[in-house]
């Protein structure tokens, strides 16, 4: 089973035994911020964000300005690493059971719960602070909302509790779909069409995920989470998998009907989403972990697909 990276590799010697005295001085700030950039789990930030720009085309019909654009992104990125540095620090015990997680820097020592501590609540207020004066004031709050709810509903709350922390919890991994059109619209939210890729979002959360926990199923169980696997098996999970990827057909159709009515939407949403019910169909019947990798890498390619596509026909 393969060990998430959290050290990146640079040139040079990266220990002050191996290195001249000026290379060693350099070597443990880069290595340092190397470990608090990975503190901020920067690969989940970047898909979440990959929804935020085509949500802010649909709203302004093309292209809003690029300034605008790159403050929401700046603002959105900030919140979202802080809520995930805070989940860092609160969850470090049990990251230290898991082979997926053992290397964490908050795991290894690279960083301190001091200083992951105080990287959190700073990135949360820089975030809400930029996102209110350069954005949007509901921008700001939906952002923040979402730090909240993931830290003290998801984290403390819900993810060593219940199976359905992955749904419930999905909830704040939907907010830049709603930040990114409060930023666009002056805070209007009551366009059914960010609702709508909101509920994409939501229902693809869950598939998503539980496939990947198939896969370290023994991982989560060794850290006593009950993730879907874990509480009740894998083929519950193919199940419930089939289901929730069901409920995401028909969130798709719905947004093809109503909010995206045209071809440059309809056909490759609907087929994107036809072929990931095929292989949650595939899962369901096999019930092999190779069915659930093929499910996970095709839901990230499914989710850019559905946004890009829905970006495209508002601007047509």
């Amino acid at each position: 089973m393969e060990q998430e990276r959290v050290v990146v590799e640079g040139p040079g010697p990266l220990h002050p035994r191996d290195a001249t005295p000026l290379e060693g001085a350099l070597a443990e700030p880069r290595t340092r911020l190397r470990a608090y950039v990975l503190v901020t789990k920067p690969r989940i930030i970047e898909l979440l964000l990959v929804t935020t720009v085509p949500t802010m085309v649909v709203a302004a019909g093309g292209w809003p300005s690029t300034w605008l654009v790159l403050a929401t992104l700046i603002g959105g990125t900030m919140s979202a690493a802080s809520a995930n540095t805070l989940n860092n620090l609160l969850d470090r015990d049990i990251d230290r059971l898991m082979s997926r997680t053992a290397s964490r820097p908050t795991v290894r020592g690279d960083v301190t719960p001091r200083g992951t501590l105080i990287l959190g609540l700073t990135l949360g207020v820089a975030g809400f602070a930029w996102l209110w004066l350069l954005v949007d004031p509901v921008a700001s709050l939906v952002a923040t909302a979402a730090i909240l709810f993931y830290v003290f509903v998801y984290t403390l709350g819900m993810k060593r509790r219940t199976p359905q922390a992955v749904t419930i919890g999905g909830i704040a991994g939907c907010a830049p779909v709603l930040t990114g059109w409060a930023a666009v619209t002056g805070g209007d939210l009551s366009d059914p069409r960010p609702w709508l890729l909101f509920a994409i979002l939501l229902w693809w959360q869950p598939p998503h995920f539980w496939a990947l926990a198939m896969r370290y199923r023994e991982d989560y169980a060794r850290a006593g989470l009950p993730m879907m696997p874990v509480a009740y098996g894998n083929d519950e999970a193919t199940r419930q998998i089939l289901l929730h990827s069901y409920l995401l057909l028909a969130v798709v159709v719905l947004s093809a009907a109503g909010a995206f009515p045209g071809p440059v939407f309809t056909v490759p949403a609907i087929g994107a989403t036809l072929l990931w019910v095929w292989l949650a169909h595939r899962l369901r019947r096999l019930r092999t972990i190779t069915e659930a990798d093929a499910l996970f890498k095709f839901s990230t390619i499914h989710l850019t697909l559905v946004f890009v596509v829905a970006a495209v026909e508002s601007v047509l």
